[in-house]
């Protein structure tokens, strides 16, 4: 079980192995987590991505799935793109949220990772609700197998860090 910790803050000047995009499906960069980490690692993962959709994806990365990139200009190693699913009142798109968690860590694994920062997938434009996301997050990263050591959930604000320390908190008095 990887230790978790929370930080406020940017993800693209974290300091570890793997930074997880919040992708969306056709991998060419967009707003949010995902625009951020296109302009701050710069031309070579938008080039290392039009590769990935010309070899493996030309229909776009599924939601759930997760590839990797070189992280470009970004302190970390590499960049592990994930497609959080949209939220939906009507349908339980849980297990596909936490899939991005164990997809994305799962990649970690293949490239030898041990240190891997994650943003609040869905929870910007795709809508999906902070604490139910946090919770969901927190969750499956906690029940990974993984030989990652330490998971950092990179928030952009104060509502959010709040979402995953309570969330953190539940899952941990719960084990």
């Amino acid at each position: 079980m990887p230790r978790i910790l929370l930080a406020r803050g940017d993800i693209t000047v974290q300091r570890v192995d793997a930074i997880v995009n919040a992708a969306n499906s056709s991998l060419m960069g967009g707003g949010g987590v995902d625009g951020a980490i296109h302009r701050a690692g710069g031309p070579e993962i938008l080039k290392e991505c039009r590769l990935l959709r010309a070899e493996r994806y030309p229909d776009g990365l599924p939601t759930g799935e997760a590839v990797a990139t070189s992280a470009g200009r970004l302190p970390a190693r590499w960049v592990i793109h994930t497609v959080g699913p949209v939220y939906s009142r009507s349908t339980d798109r849980s297990g596909l949220l936490a899939r991005c968690h164990t997809s994305s860590l799962g990649v970690a694994d293949a490239l030898g990772a041990r240190t891997v920062a994650f943003p609040a997938i869905s929870t910007g434009v795709y809508g999906y609700p902070l604490d139910e996301a946090a919770t969901v997050a927190v969750r499956a990263t906690l029940g990974a197998e993984t030989r990652v050591e330490e998971v950092r959930f990179v928030l952009f604000d104060e509502r959010a860090h709040s979402a995953f320390e309570r969330a953190l908190r539940a899952a941990l008095d719960s084990k």
